[in-house]
């Protein structure tokens, strides 16, 4: 595949919307692309490091995502990536067993800048030498819940993101608790952006939390500019099981309304052995319904955008081509 050339970066004010894997990915490979990346990162993380340190210093908000964005952005050295990445080993008796080094760097920060979250992340920027900015959805605390088809309600993302050993029930309906307001930088940042990349990331852990923040939605809907769906390659037992492409879309519509201007839709076919191994955990390709996707948005980019190693996820090269080929000349 063609690889830029300096000439060639996108100049427009790009705005991703997410978190997880998925957003790091995107972030990882735009940075060579584009010069204006602002990157929207949801904040309803309930595991993990982020967890230990809400409830042993009452930190109100969770900093896995925001650290695995900074470090996407990074242009340091690939140590310093490293070692905001580095987790600490399990430890029986020691208090560091499972911490990332990252998420202890930006709570330091916060104390060194009297809580503020914003400064702390502003100094993470600067050591980091970020292609960009990472932007906190909000600023308030609150827990992702989701209502089943049951009824019943599951309380804390990590629970919705793992279900093992609970019945597993379609999602109803993802919801926040209390509901709280979108972070002043982030409303304006998709306010004024030339262009909104959504995704790719998991449906209602990653995705659908941030357009629950109350402004979001709005800013989206006001923008002028394009917004884009990157949309999800393997469904994830226990929340998008069965799912194709177009229902990823029309939910992305409760929230939106038909805001959604461009999906990008993989048509990538992968080995046998690799569907098997992802059958194990009861997860399989995306089913790329394009006819129906193209009744819900104006402009379908449809092709092969993920990998076929050892992993299937999103190829974040093939994917900025896709949406900007340009970029490949």
């Amino acid at each position: 595949m063609a690889r830029q050339s300096p000439g060639t970066r996108i100049q427009d004010r790009i705005v991703t919307v997410g978190g997880g894997t998925g957003s790091f990915t995107m972030l990882s490979e735009l940075k060579r692309f584009a010069n204006q990346i602002s990157a929207i990162v949801t904040m309803t993380d309930s595991g993990g490091s982020s967890r230990r340190l809400i409830d042993e210093f009452g930190r109100p908000l969770p900093l896995g995502d925001l650290r695995q964005a900074l470090v996407a952005l990074s242009r340091s050295s690939r140590l310093w990536g490293d070692l905001f990445n580095y987790r600490f080993p399990d430890s029986e008796t020691g208090t560091l067993g499972g911490h990332s080094l990252g998420n202890l760097i930006l709570h330091s920060l916060q104390d060194l800048n009297d809580g503020d979250l914003l400064e702390a992340l502003e100094d993470a920027a600067e050591i980091l030498n970020t292609a960009g900015h990472v932007i906190p959805v909000t600023l308030e605390h609150s827990m992702l819940c989701a209502r089943l088809e049951d009824g019943s309600v599951i309380y804390g993302e990590s629970s919705i993101d793992l279900p093992e050993g609970r019945a597993v029930l379609p999602i109803e309906q993802v919801f926040l608790d209390p509901d709280v307001r979108a972070s002043v930088r982030a409303r304006k940042a998709l306010e004024r952006a030339d262009v909104v990349i959504i995704g790719p990331g998991d449906l209602y852990t990653s995705i659908i939390p941030c357009l629950l923040v109350s402004g979001v939605a709005e800013a989206i809907r006001s923008c002028e500019g394009e917004i884009i769906y990157v949309c999800n390659v393997m469904t994830k037992h226990g929340e998008t099981d069965g799912f194709a492409a177009s229902d990823f879309v029309r939910e992305l519509h409760r929230y939106l309304g038909r805001r959604v201007d461009t999906a990008l839709v993989s048509t990538s076919t992968y080995p046998q052995s690799l569907l098997d191994a992802y059958a194990s955990e009861q997860a399989f390709p995306v089913r790329a319904d394009l006819d129906e996707v193209r009744d819900l948005v104006p402009r379908v980019i449809a092709g092969h955008f993920s990998t076929i190693d050892r992993l299937i996820r999103h190829d974040a090269e093939r994917v900025i081509l896709g949406i900007w080929p340009q970029q490949g000349t």
